[in-house]
């Protein structure tokens, strides 16, 4: 049995995770920039679509936040590693909102699809959704079409956030996935966009992939984060 699908073993490690993040957040000497564009849609409030490349998701949480920002709910996978994430997060104040793009089975995929779609939209209604556009198995950095059909579909202003810190662990995974270290520096960077009217879908996906990469290209100059 793998240890995250052992229930005890994945509550456990959730709690560890989640303290873990909310000491670094705390120690990390964060620097924003173009932080007016969320500080708007902050003071406006209702939907808005928070996202940033799947290597960033350990820092995300703290990007928002909680006493000035509408509520937010993340577009977690349905895998077992997912509900890890989904435990840990929701530990910070972000609970889950479960569908996966990339289940074997092929009627669960369509189900947990459809069924995250729905509820995404529904949260877009009252707060932000928080997502990942090349999770949740890649290839990175590039944006699959959910994220723009969303934000079709609502209606809602997309934040595009960049997220860095140094020093920071580098998992070898397929997204190279940064994991924060306390008492370093952290960086946010901004961008924001709503869908454009008669605009091709892969005009748009090619354009927010640059626009999102380039926030965290330049969260990564201001920490000095060597970029992979």
């Amino acid at each position: 049995m793998r240890p995250l699908r052992n229930p005890i073993i994945q509550t456990s490690m959730a709690w560890i995770l989640s303290e873990w993040m909310r000491f670094c957040y705390a120690t990390i000497r964060w620097e924003y920039e173009n932080e007016q564009v969320a500080e708007e849609v902050w003071a406006e409030g209702g939907g808005v679509l928070c996202a940033f490349w799947h290597s960033r998701l350990a820092l995300a949480p703290a990007c928002w936040p909680m006493k000035r920002a509408q509520p937010v709910k993340g577009l977690v996978s349905l895998s077992a590693d997912g509900e890890f994430f989904a435990r840990a997060v929701g530990r910070l104040g972000i609970p889950a909102v479960r569908g996966s793009s990339s289940n074997k089975d092929k009627a669960k995929q369509a189900k947990g699809g459809t069924q995250a779609l729905r509820d995404g939209l529904k949260q877009l209604k009252v707060g932000g959704l928080a997502l990942t556009p090349d999770g949740p198995r890649g290839p990175a950095r590039q944006m699959a079409e959910g994220l723009p059909l969303m934000a079709r579909i609502s209606g809602a202003p997309v934040l595009f956030i960049g997220l860095s810190c140094k020093p920071a662990i580098r998992l070898n995974s397929w997204d190279k996935a940064v994991l924060p270290l306390p008492f370093g520096k952290g960086a946010v960077v901004w961008d924001k966009a709503w869908y454009p009217e008669g605009v091709d879908m892969s005009e748009v996906v090619a354009d927010w992939t640059g626009r999102l990469t380039a926030v965290e290209a330049r969260a990564d100059v201001l920490t000095g984060l060597e970029r992979v």
